[in-house]
């Protein structure tokens, strides 16, 4: 197709196509660090000046290798650059961090202005390949590397980075909770990101051979942002179409002798209705197109990957919704897995202690100013079993979850997981060592596939096997399905199914029934009650719905304004009077 264009279009055409090339990299950039990641980067055609830069550099001091090893080494170079003005992003966000980057856009633009383009002066041009030489074949050149760009991020967006990258946009908190560095994540968009705008920029020396700093302004940079959430450039052929518009709307002002720069208007407009409505332009042109064609349009939000479904959850398979009905799509929910399948099998040889303490936690304060949220709480979790922790509404429950699993660095006392001390690690560390937790609010982030989400919690290799055992067993929706279409109450299954896959010796679940009617409670309570057995870990419920805990929990421990009320075997914890007291009015525990 590029080399039909490259030969059948005018000169001037061939231009503005190798222009429409080089913003649809760089916006290929920005659905990254924008639409996937969701930071906000005022500065992309800064790190396409960074490459345009080093490829200008190179070409001067007659480097070896040629165009395209120079083009390559200006996409590393911005791609570094992009990890330094990314370092912000870890504490930055939202206005702040587009302040930042868009300061590093306006200082990037007065250097620029003071040093120049090297060879500029001399007029010294870019060397282009040399099979590529005239303006037609550096086209086709351009749509090679644009095919390369675009292959290269469909790649990385089904790849734990790009699930990563998803996860840490709906909530940093979740992607910590399952042994996901938030840095990583953040830092390898930025890199990603800069490395594309990089290689927009260095393509962009090569069609000029003499850039200059008035191609990568500040107002244009903000500009193709605008142009990125107008476009929905997380979908590679939206970013395509915003290419073109870059190029298009510019050159219909012109015809029509309007100002060019009028374009920023139009694109500022489209961008505030994509903003206000929650659609795009580019999403509406792509329902029309599937709608046409008889087909659902895919949702802009969702670039991971649609997995096949396994085999053991086929059309007729059904499981729970929040209605207390069923959905088509999932493995069976009574189906469990037997104690000879991968996902089992994994777990009993993992090393795991079979008695003793999974959880020790000893002397646990965490005070906010005058208040103590826990005081001097101890608990243990003995291996193999399912503890309840209950207790009124302010008891502090969810302070416990947060302070042992490291989201609360303030907390005092012990904890050990199995004889490891926790003391001073990560929320993320803390999980890759086995700790795991689910949370009170949705922490599934809805562009990814089941499957995706299933895996990227995981932290692991997980076979197809495996991957529809844990699926069936909490009658989840099959893998392919998208997480954006799972209702509150499924997506909370999918959240325990997934953290089970990973294999945790403690698997903390926070209040997971609710969402989900009496009956699937009461469905829920069977199979983690098999949890210690089918999967050999220890889990801690917190949950108000005594049916519920006294259906699941061997072990109760009661928290009341902060203190241990009363611990122990559940029958003799629900008959202390001081238990009874403490629930006195509230009927759902009666």
């Amino acid at each position: 197709m590029g080399y039909v264009l490259s030969i059948s279009l005018s000169g001037y055409f061939v231009f503005f196509a190798v222009s429409a090339v080089t913003a649809a990299i760089a916006l290929l950039g920005l659905g990254i660090v924008t639409g996937s990641a969701g930071m906000i980067a005022l500065c992309q055609l800064t790190f396409a000046a960074v490459g345009a830069w080093v490829v200008s550099l190179l070409n001067v001091m007659e480097a070896p290798g040629g165009f395209i090893v120079w083009l390559v080494a200006g996409g590393i170079a911005a791609g570094a650059a992009g990890i330094l003005v990314g370092l912000p992003a870890l504490r930055l966000r939202g206005v702040n961090l587009a302040v930042v980057t868009l300061g590093f856009a306006a200082a990037a633009d007065v250097t620029l202005q003071q040093i120049q383009f090297p060879g500029s002066k001399d007029g010294i041009p870019v060397e282009r390949p040399d099979a590529f030489s005239d303006d037609r074949q550096f086209f086709f050149f351009s749509v090679i590397v644009l095919v390369v760009c675009a292959l290269g991020v469909f790649w990385l967006q089904r790849s734990r980075w790009g699930a990563s990258w998803k996860s840490v946009a709906f909530s940093e908190r979740g992607t910590a909770a399952v042994g996901q560095s938030v840095r990583t994540a953040k830092l390898t968009a930025f890199a990603v990101s800069a490395a594309l705008g990089g290689v927009s920029g260095g393509l962009l020396a090569g069609q000029v051979q003499l850039p200059f700093p008035s191609s990568f302004t500040p107002i244009q940079s903000l500009a193709l942002y605008v142009l990125a959430v107008m476009s929905g450039t997380q979908l590679i052929d939206m970013a395509v179409f915003g290419g073109i518009m870059w190029v298009l709307v510019p050159e219909l002002l012109k015809r029509f002798g309007i100002p060019q720069d009028w374009g920023f208007v139009i694109f500022g407009a489209l961008g505030v209705q994509a903003l206000t409505s929650g659609t795009n332009l580019g999403e509406e042109i792509r329902n029309a197109w599937w709608k046409r064609r008889g087909r659902v349009a895919p949702r802009s939000g969702t670039t991971a990957p649609v997995e096949a479904a396994p085999a053991s959850a086929g059309p007729g398979a059904r499981g729970l919704d929040d209605r207390g009905g069923t959905h088509d799509g999932g493995s069976s929910p009574a189906a469990a897995p037997s104690p000879s399948s991968p996902l089992a099998a994994g777990t009993a040889g993992s090393g795991r202690p079979a008695h003793g303490l999974a959880l020790a936690v000893d002397h646990l304060t965490v005070q906010f100013g005058a208040l103590k949220a826990l005081d001097d709480v101890n608990v243990e979790v003995p291996a193999g079993t399912v503890m309840g922790l209950i207790g009124p509404n302010g008891a502090g429950k969810s302070t416990f979850v947060d302070a042992i699993s490291g989201f609360l660095p303030q907390a005092t006392g012990t904890m050990s997981l199995g004889g490891t001390p926790l003391k001073g690690l990560s929320p993320t560390h803390r999980a890759r060592l086995g700790l795991r937790r689910t949370f009170q609010q949705d922490r599934v982030p809805p562009s990814l596939t089941v499957g995706a989400y299933v895996r990227f919690v995981a932290r692991r290799h997980v076979s197809d096997a495996e991957l529809a055992d844990v699926l069936g067993f909490f009658g989840c929706p099959s893998a392919g399905t998208r997480l954006s279409t799972a209702d509150i109450g499924t997506r909370r299954l999918i959240e325990v199914a997934a953290n089970v896959a990973a294999k945790p010796s403690v698997l903390v679940l926070d209040e997971p029934a609710a969402g989900l009617s009496h009956e699937e409670h009461v469905a829920l309570g069977e199979r983690l009650r098999t949890l210690p057995s089918t999967y050999g870990m220890s889990v801690v419920l917190i949950e108000h719905d005594l049916d519920l805990v006294r259906a699941v929990c061997s072990q109760l421990t009661v928290l009341d304004f902060g203190k241990v009320l009363a611990s122990g075997p559940q029958d003799e914890v629900l008959a202390n009077p001081a238990v009874i007291k403490a629930y006195m009015g509230e009927t759902e525990m009666l």
